[in-house]
């Protein structure tokens, strides 16, 4: 793998009809802000070759509006990435590592921020860099990651939505 996508679903609504936190949809606003990642990803040229998405109702409803710029991808939705730690999405990331050239992983806080921060801080990031996500990583925020052949994961850039409106 030479490039690892990690990206937050947009912003959802605070409840579902269920009651069930898995169920949440996109807000109105997630969608605009999902849709203008995918735009802003395929004009980057980063369009990965696997993504692997929690299988929360607002992250499938993410992926597909970014996947409508990005074209054909492998699609995997993984029930392990619902809600889960930085130490689980590792693992996922190692296990494709040989497998594809560019992965995106698309699930949830604290794990997608936690894994992020973590890469930042083995590759040494910015103290900058590091303020800048000290504070959290938003719904819809990408970070983008150059891997070398030792897996090692440096940082490329991040990305916010075009549409980001004071979180709710």
């Amino acid at each position: 793998m030479h490039r690892l996508i990690l990206m937050r679903h947009a912003r959802a609504e605070p409840s579902a009809g269920s009651g069930r936190d898995r169920d949440r949809p996109l807000s109105a606003a997630g969608r605009a802000e999902a849709a203008g990642v995918g735009r802003i990803l395929a004009a980057r040229g980063l369009r990965p070759d696997r993504a692997l998405i929690s299988s929360a109702l607002r992250t499938s409803e993410t992926w597909d509006l970014i996947h409508d710029a990005l074209g054909d991808v492998e699609v995997r939705h993984e029930t392990a990435l619902y809600n889960a730690g930085s130490d689980i999405l590792r693992r996922f990331v190692e296990a494709s590592e040989d497998e594809v050239g560019c992965l995106l992983v698309l699930a949830h806080n604290p794990g997608i921020h936690v894994l992020a921060v973590e890469y930042l801080i083995e590759s040494a990031a910015s103290p900058a860099i590091l303020e800048r996500l000290s504070g959290g990583f938003e719904p819809g925020s990408v970070a983008v990651f150059a891997v070398d052949p030792a897996g090692r994961c440096a940082l490329e850039g991040l990305i916010d939505p075009p549409t980001r409106e004071p979180a709710e």
